[in-house]
């Protein structure tokens, strides 16, 4: 537990933003945080400077610096070249972990499940959020799904070396690997390597649709659950809602240098310089940050002081419920009487202990070892509407190489050629496979140029190829829907 102080960079962000940091500021300062504070400046009033990353170099070295961010929300402009700050951020200083903590405060704060007490751990790098996107057709626009197997082995390390430090008996590892075979697949397959290592802790693996019907009807169900970025974006919000409140959760954004800690709430405008915020979010999401430096000390006494406050009814308007809490007040008084209560635990809801250690949890990611990979094919993609899916198949069976042969055609994934049926819809966007013409053969790039020159002087718009390559003899790609 380290006892000199440490410099953090915070932001007090847009909306709400200020309001919130100032109330946990003064917690954490009255609880007897040791930090030396870097203040930068992001967000809304950066954009409108005309920097449409939203933060500003000199923002940047302070991060790089401090290695900790204390970010309140900001606001992301609608539209434009805009890209999301937070994602910009994660990604940019390697932030791979988002943990939020999704618990359950009754019977003070009103939920259908007292029992629920659940972290998620999502993927925070890659999947769709990569941002990877093009519009290819008129018709048809593409957002590309990327994960890699040091990514996933990054991150589902992370949230076995969590539950181990913090006492969890569990990990679920949510996917939709039935219908993507290959991303998920790969998820999934690397989350059961991975478990084997920790014979100390259960695991299992869940659909992602059943797991999040599972998790909003019987969140007590589960303990840890680690899983790709979008789907971990969208059932953390899930989770601390029907714990109780989005407005209550935080979160932490853990890298191998810098971590970035905030609520999971916006910035909500329309409720900004009003004294009306709940700043809890923000609140917990610092806590975490005081346990990530050395100084669980702090982070257990000022959250005690938080649960209790809770436990004693003093409650923003987001949570206030007659018969229920005690007292109704502002951004401020919440903060005030946080403070008051520093010193004291929780008598009805469950004290929190921190462990006194200033180890941060550290990762290591296995060497790659290089597969054999050949090409056994080519799919190339055209813009076409001038037909039927059989005309298209004639237009371009003769097109073919000596050293390859055309063995389907599919529309939005469902093979439409040969052997397609009429009612299947079909856009201006196709997918032509075509494989070695030997079975078992492998394809030349000689062979792959000399198709699309073919197209190309056929008068074919081809706006996209991939190459179709075997593993160590294992496919690298999906067969087509019906194929």
């Amino acid at each position: 537990m380290t006892s000199a102080n440490v410099p953090i960079t915070v932001a007090r962000g847009d909306g709400i933003g200020p309001e919130i940091m100032d109330a946990t500021l003064r917690i954490l300062e009255a609880g007897g945080a040791r930090l030396d504070i870097e203040e930068i400046e992001i967000g809304e009033k950066v954009y409108e400077r005309g920097i449409s990353a939203g933060i500003e170099p000199s923002s940047w070295e302070s991060l790089r610096r401090t290695k900790v961010f204390l970010k309140a929300p900001i606001t992301t402009p609608q539209g434009g070249g805009f890209k999301s700050l937070n994602v910009t951020v994660r990604k940019t200083l390697g932030m791979y972990a988002n943990v939020r903590p999704c618990l359950s405060y009754s019977p003070y704060i009103a939920t259908k499940h007292p029992d629920m007490d659940v972290v998620i751990v999502r993927e925070n790098e890659e999947d769709l959020y990569a941002g990877i996107e093009h519009q290819q057709t008129d018709e048809v626009v593409q957002c590309l799904k990327i994960l890699s197997i040091p990514g996933t082995e990054k991150i589902v390390r992370y949230a076995f070396e969590y539950a181990r430090r913090y006492g969890r008996k569990k990990v679920t590892c949510f996917t939709k690997d039935n219908i993507m075979k290959l991303t998920d697949g790969m998820f999934h397959k690397v989350f059961e390597e991975i478990a084997t290592e920790y014979p100390d802790i259960e695991n299992e693996h869940w659909i992602i649709d059943i797991g999040a019907a599972k998790l909003a009807d019987t969140p007590e169900a589960f303990d840890v659950i680690v899983m790709p970025n979008l789907y971990g974006d969208i059932l953390s919000d899930v989770a601390a809602q029907i714990a109780g409140s989005v407005g209550l959760a935080g979160s932490a954004n853990i890298g191998q240098e810098v971590s970035m800690f905030e609520a999971i709430h916006g910035s909500a405008p329309r409720r900004a310089g009003q004294n009306l915020a709940n700043p809890s979010g923000l609140f917990l999401g610092a806590v975490q940050m005081l346990v990530h430096i050395g100084q669980g000390d702090v982070a257990e006494k000022v959250h005690n002081a938080w649960l209790t406050t809770i436990e004693d009814g003093i409650h923003t308007y987001d949570i206030f419920e007659e018969g229920v809490s005690t007292k109704k007040v502002g951004t401020s008084e919440f903060a005030d009487a946080v403070i008051e209560r520093i010193g004291r635990r929780p008598e009805v809801l469950k004290a929190v202990t921190y462990p006194a250690t200033d180890e941060p949890i550290t990762i290591r990611v296995s060497e790659t070892v290089p597969a054999v990979k050949e090409q056994v094919g080519i799919d190339v993609f055209l813009h076409w509407n001038a037909g039927t899916p059989d005309e298209l198949g004639a237009a371009i069976e003769g097109l073919a190489t000596d050293g390859l042969k055309l063995v389907m055609i599919s529309n939005r994934g469902q093979k439409v050629y040969p052997g397609g049926v009429p009612e299947t819809f079909c856009t201006d966007h196709w997918r032509c496979r075509f494989m070695s013409a030997t079975d078992g053969g492998t394809v030349s790039t000689a062979d792959a140029i000399s198709l699309l020159g073919r197209m190309h002087d056929a008068g074919f718009d081809f706006i996209k190829t991939e190459g179709l390559y075997t593993f160590d003899g294992k496919p690298g790609y999906t067969l087509g829907q019906g194929q």
